[in-house]
């Protein structure tokens, strides 16, 4: 019995004791939490889609606090919930810039053709894993739809054998994006007018010879740009857009019609 009281008395003492140490440990590393970063994060969206370039909605709520983002850095949050932000960090509302998302891409079943026959899972990553060659464009879009399974918004889909963005629907999260293993997806403002659809880097006759909408690299757009906004880089139309103004001259005059207005 003696045997069984001193062996409580002990155990109780060392629960004790690592009672202790874990209080005064807490207290010695306890990093102070803002309490705006919990009323900051009660307002935004909540997907952790890393749009805003951040790890997830947590991040960007403490970056925010600490003055390091806008309160409009989450690309897909709502003017109301902005608003409120703005008045938690006791700022002017400034609304973010939509963006949207873009397939470098315009070569569908009527522009290229099967170079063969796959069969496999139906899925863009696993065709590119699988090294295969499907389309005569080594460059364009496979059409199995990885980035059609990874919106969360319905805002893409497959048309005619190539991905195609719904712009009314697309919030510019970049989950398509990151899908994407040809890596044809690019985030870009709204309120930009043109962009080029394609992604191929061969010279214009061998382009041609694979796909009817690809890129030449005439460089004919560079020619009628009057802002150096648009420049032929590896055979393929680049679009700068801190000094492309969209008045779309260089879509008018782009011989293939892949640089679109939108």
């Amino acid at each position: 019995m003696q045997g069984i009281i001193i062996a409580t008395i002990v155990v109780g003492v060392i629960g004790l004791l690592i009672g202790i140490a874990l209080v005064a440990t807490g207290k010695k590393f306890y990093v102070e939490t803002d309490e705006r970063e919990a009323l900051i994060r009660e307002n935004l969206p909540g997907n952790n889609c890393g749009a805003c370039g951040y790890a997830g909605c947590d991040a960007v709520a403490a970056a925010i606090v600490k003055k390091e983002a806008l309160v409009n850095a989450c690309p897909v949050n709502s003017p109301d919930k902005i608003q409120k932000i703005s008045e938690i960090m006791g700022v002017e509302a400034v609304a973010a810039i939509r963006k949207v998302a873009f397939v470098k891409c315009a070569g569908d079943c009527s522009s290229t053709s099967e170079k063969c026959n796959y069969v496999g899972i139906n899925d863009c990553r696993a065709a590119v894993m699988a090294g295969i060659s499907i389309w005569e464009c080594d460059y364009g879009c496979l059409g199995y739809g990885s980035c059609v399974k990874a919106c969360n918004y319905d805002a893409i889909h497959v048309v005619n054998g190539v991905a195609v963005v719904d712009r009314t629907k697309c919030v510019g999260c970049g989950q398509c994006a990151a899908a994407c293993p040809k890596h044809l997806i690019e985030i870009i403002r709204e309120d930009k007018q043109v962009a080029v659809r394609c992604s191929n880097h061969d010279r214009g006759p061998e382009v041609k010879k694979v796909c009817t909408a690809g890129c030449i690299g005439c460089k004919l757009c560079t020619k009628q740009c009057e802002h150096d906004a648009i420049q032929v880089d590896g055979n393929l139309a680049h679009i700068d857009y801190d000094k492309c103004v969209g008045c779309g001259k260089c879509a008018q005059k782009c011989p293939s019609k892949i640089i679109t207005r939108l």
